[in-house]
């Protein structure tokens, strides 16, 4: 089921899969999904909510998985995934396509108000506090402190916002 507010902007480029497993995607008012944006269902059984006045820029690509909560005035610039699932793959003798996901970490979950730089990567059980900031090409999991300004990959909180 997918759910767009009437006053949200969709490019007629970008690319939204409607789940056959039941995930619900819901776009608030004023949010901005940009052309070559993919939204698609799989890993899992969770919902795509992005809040209001959220801009997601081009290139990205976001997985319902384990639920992904994009909270409001969200900038996500250019190339970003959110992967809130994870593949199973313990057993030599199948072929890891074939295991299924593991559990979930959580889903992901981002703040109000955080700025997400270009080419970022976000794993299951990603939780991003309100305010933060997240330099270009980062790779995120875990718990991040709000107004934390954070880069690289291993993430390192490198300063806070005032």
């Amino acid at each position: 089921m997918i759910e767009i507010h009437p006053t949200a902007r969709i490019s007629s480029l970008a690319d939204i899969e409607d789940s056959v497993r039941g995930s619900r995607i819901v776009v608030g008012a004023n949010s901005v999904i940009d052309s070559f944006v993919k939204i698609k269902p799989a890993g899992g059984r969770g919902d795509l909510v992005v809040g209001s006045d959220s801009v997601i820029n081009s290139g990205c690509v976001l997985y319902t998985g384990n639920g992904l909560e994009i909270g409001d005035q969200v900038a996500i610039a250019a190339n970003c995934a959110f992967a809130p699932t994870n593949h199973e793959f313990s057993s030599r003798s199948i072929p890891i396509r074939s295991q299924g996901f593991r559990p979930s970490k959580g889903g992901i979950k981002i703040g109000n108000d955080v700025w997400i730089g270009a080419n970022c990567v976000f794993l299951d059980g990603s939780a991003v506090g309100q305010g933060c900031v997240i330099g270009a090409s980062s790779v995120v999991r875990g718990r991040l402190d709000p107004y934390g300004i954070y880069a690289g990959n291993p993430l390192v909180k490198i300063g806070e916002r005032t």
